[in-house]
């Protein structure tokens, strides 16, 4: 049974989670209240998931024995985050069904095939070229100009694994911190502002998109997402199409976010394709308290095989990250009227590191 369309789980079936951080804790969270069980797998004693479970393996994504007995006690097998080993993802498709499948972390994985893939089926997003040295670096950016952004191909979230290259900066020096012979130069794009759209899709091949977001990043890390995005109707139906084209394209099954720039057009403004979670994300964070179905459940509802629901948003909603030492002053946002704090059960703060969040549900305006 390694086909999605095989699966339909039923309440006391277990889904298997890769991946133990705050993500994994709140697709837990969401599978036990829709009475599925879930076992999570990671490598990390301190998992924040650990807690809300009933069953836990700890072991490294290569110990195939361990491996195979987490396959043996689930049903089906998802994962927190986009990085799962492709050995670990093999071991595991062998046998169980995978959701989202293997096959997508493949294109999800390595930057610059997510932009061939998405450019191949005509979605804008800004130029881009394979750079493999210093002197391939030099003549993207004789091609594509500058300022541009060098990322590494696999790898790197939060700001990680990227630079801006400026004119007049040390191509040998950036090369060189980068510490990859795999990259990708991407131009600057001058966008208005940065928007996500988390769209669920499940076996059946129903699409269900939630509002478009609007994000705010500090030092490369999220720091608030606002839904709905502050962009015309027209723009935002043109951000979920896209979001549905690429789901529909990937044969995807689960949640995933396509996060997008909002750029200049001639006449109106229009929307590029920055990159592709195949994952719940946390520019969805909102929909937990801000909408009547979470991204989560979503996410559970698909992978098991079920109908998803259509997601009601409850007003205009703010998520604020915790970040570092901001969980700190928890206790100021509990006396916040409609606001809910989700605390992520981790270890003590540390500089970029998500310790929580806050969602603040402001009721519609009435006319």
């Amino acid at each position: 049974m390694t086909s999605s369309n095989a699966v339909k789980l039923k309440p006391g079936d277990t889904i298997g989670i890769l991946g133990g951080g705050q993500l994994g804790r709140m697709l837990a969270t969401a599978a036990a209240r829709l009475g599925l069980r879930c076992q999570v797998f990671s490598p990390d004693p301190d998992s924040p998931a650990f807690d809300v479970v009933q069953a836990a393996t700890c072991a490294e994504y290569a110990d195939v024995e361990a491996l195979e007995l987490f396959a043996n006690d689930v049903n089906v097998v998802t994962y927190e985050f986009e990085n799962v080993p492709a050995a670990t993802a093999m071991v595991l498709a062998a046998r169980r069904p995978v959701l989202p499948a293997q096959t997508i972390l493949e294109t999800t994985q390595d930057r610059l095939v997510e932009k061939d893939f998405v450019s191949k089926l005509g979605i804008g997003t800004a130029d881009y070229a394979d750079v493999s040295s210093v002197a391939t670096l030099r003549a993207a950016i004789a091609r594509i100009g500058l300022p541009a952004v060098i990322k590494t191909r696999r790898f790197g979230y939060d700001g990680k694994g990227q630079a801006i290259v400026r004119d007049g900066d040390d191509l040998d020096q950036i090369w060189e911190d980068l510490g990859t012979k795999s990259a990708i130069l991407e131009a600057f794009v001058p966008f208005e502002r940065e928007i996500s759209v988390i769209a669920a899709r499940s076996t059946s091949g129903q699409i269900e998109c939630f509002d478009v977001t609007e994000n705010e990043h500090r030092d490369h890390i999220l720091k608030t997402s606002r839904a709905p995005a502050a962009i015309p109707d027209a723009l935002a139906a043109q951000a979920r199409a896209i979001a549905e084209k690429i789901a529909s394209a990937l044969d995807y099954v689960g949640v995933l976010a396509v996060e997008m720039f909002v750029v200049p057009g001639s006449g109106a403004p229009t929307v590029l394709v920055n990159e592709i979670a195949p994952r719940v994300h946390n520019s969805g964070h909102w929909t937990l308290d801000g909408a009547s179905i979470s991204q989560f459940e979503q996410h559970i509802r698909a992978i098991a095989g079920w109908p998803l629901g259509k997601p009601v948003r409850h007003g205009e909603v703010t998520m604020t990250n915790l970040i570092g030492d901001d969980i700190l002053s928890y206790e100021q946002w509990l006396t916040v009227p409609g606001a809910t704090v989700h605390l992520y059960g981790k270890g003590a703060p540390r500089p970029g590191r998500k310790m929580g969040h806050v969602t603040e549900v402001m009721p519609p305006r009435k006319p």
